[in-house]
């Protein structure tokens, strides 16, 4: 079997046969499902799921935010999230009020980019979809954001992202590997993505892979990758360009930074990091924490920089913040081989063309 090998750290392997374990877990469960000795929901809308088969950032929210982008226009679009790490419990719609404590950061995210859109969340999504149709009654499509897994719920439209430097087809199972389902599962996928590719993607590279997750004839494989927009301060709103003058702070909550310090590495003098866990909770004291970090860097050309996702968990500090050179880097998920517009039309196809159950 073809592992990639750079997840396999060493108290990683020592857990070796749990993973066979936790592979006979998730057999039985995805067994039952298809054999519909557990029940699943349809419902009578277009359900476009987002998700994938491993742990970690493959680049859920940037896939969401862009079809949210592309569809806003023609559709009355809501998307339905977890919530993860929100301080509450059940189904809420994001309103005015929200912040990321009560609805997650990511929704947070999505609420404040397209306030138009409805963004709800909900641990259940059975339970949720109803609700945020009765709240929502216009609604004519949902995105459903890292959902693959949970298949109380059955998506008529299903995109599985994987990372171009771990693809899951050489993944392997928890805890040793990343992939939480069975790899099998991709067969109900319409659509795959090759998330966080270089910009220079050779065409032979692309068909290597697409080999690699030996698609079937249904199915669509695309590339993608990272832009990076420009840093805005996080409460001024103003620009700073950053160059190889420019020392940087990086501030981050998330599951896999190596791109974003990546770039950093090609555009900046040099980088900090100053790294919690994916999803963290910032307190004062980790305030305290980055601003002495910060000012313990000699360069007088520096700032802190931040994600879009760590900033929604930041702005409860905009007023401490005020005067620091504090910004945040907008990123978005972009197409290669110019293949956007067919992936766009495959999605608009969908909901377009969706039939109704008739009612029983």
């Amino acid at each position: 079997m073809n592992f990639n090998f750079p997840f396999l750290r060493p108290i990683r392997i020592l857990l070796f046969p749990l993973s066979f374990l936790y592979y006979g877990v998730i057999y039985l469960r995805n067994f039952f499902y298809d054999k519909k000795l557990l029940p699943a929901a349809s419902f009578n809308l277009p359900l476009i799921c987002v998700g994938n088969l491993a742990v970690g950032g493959t680049g859920k929210s940037p896939m969401v935010e862009y079809l949210v982008r592309q569809l806003k226009n023609q559709f009355v679009l809501a998307t339905l999230s977890r919530g993860y790490m929100r301080k509450t419990k059940g189904y809420a719609l994001a309103n005015h009020n929200s912040n990321a404590l009560e609805i997650g950061d990511e929704p947070m995210q999505f609420h404040l980019k397209f306030p138009t859109v409805a963004v709800a969340v909900g641990e259940e999504r059975l339970e949720a979809i109803p609700q945020l149709l009765h709240d929502r009654p216009a609604t004519q499509a949902i995105i459903l954001d890292d959902a693959f897994q949970h298949r109380k719920v059955t998506a008529g439209f299903n995109i599985i992202l994987t990372d171009y430097s771990n693809l899951f087809t050489k993944d392997w199972y928890l805890p040793t590997g990343d992939l939480r389902d069975e790899k099998r599962s991709a067969q109900r996928a319409q659509v795959f993505i090759v998330t966080k590719c270089p910009a220079t993607l050779l065409i032979n590279e692309k068909q290597k892979i697409t080999t690699e997750i030996n698609p079937l004839p249904h199915q669509q494989v695309y590339f993608s990758t990272i832009k990076y927009g420009h840093p805005y301060h996080l409460k001024k709103g103003e620009h700073v360009t950053i160059d190889k003058h420019t020392e940087v702070l990086l501030v981050t909550g998330i599951a896999n930074p190596a791109p974003l310090k990546n770039w950093l590495h090609e555009c900046s003098k040099t980088y900090y990091q100053q790294a919690y866990s994916d999803h963290h909770i910032f307190t004062i004291d980790d305030l305290k924490e980055i601003i002495q970090r910060f000012e313990e860097i000699p360069h007088h050309n520096k700032i802190i920089l931040t994600t879009e996702k760590d900033a929604v968990r930041l702005v409860k500090f905009q007023h401490e913040l005020d005067a620091l050179p504090f910004y945040v880097l907008p990123i978005e998920m972009e197409f290669l081989f110019e293949e956007g517009p067919q992936f766009n039309q495959q999605v608009e196809n969908f909901i377009t063309n969706f039939k109704q159950s008739p009612l029983v």
